[in-house]
């Protein structure tokens, strides 16, 4: 099967995921000084799929947000768990030493966050 040339102007790492907060969003201080906040989202799957074994797939996905501007910081620290929430950015690796180990993650790079709806209070 013949595969058409994509231009990279066709190319996009764009990510937009809507979901809730599983904990409060923590900060971090790197070694060099930069500041971010950190937390994950779990969003539901569309559809339960099956697998070869017969059992049922997962239904959500839990992602990792790295907020790295100013704007997309003070957003997440205000965020608790449960929120439900609404970001756009790009997928992301990181590389990081860990243990005398190169380790890596992929998590979205958040450039827009906002909250859709507060979590129910106790």
């Amino acid at each position: 099967m013949a595969r058409a040339a994509v231009s990279s102007d066709e190319m996009s790492n764009a990510v937009v995921l809507t979901g809730r907060v599983a904990a409060d969003p923590e900060e971090r201080v790197l070694p060099s000084g930069d500041r971010l906040w950190t937390c994950r989202v779990v969003v539901p799957r569309p559809e339960v799929r099956m697998l070869a074994s017969g059992r049922r797939g997962p239904s959500v996905d839990v992602v990792d947000l790295a907020g790295w501007s100013a704007r997309v910081r003070r957003s997440m620290r205000s965020w608790r768990a449960g929120d439900v929430v609404g970001v756009e950015g790009a997928l992301r690796r990181r590389f990081y030493r860990a243990g005398g180990q190169t380790s890596s993650r992929v998590e979205v790079e958040v450039t827009t966050a906002r909250v859709l709806r507060r979590a129910a209070s106790g």
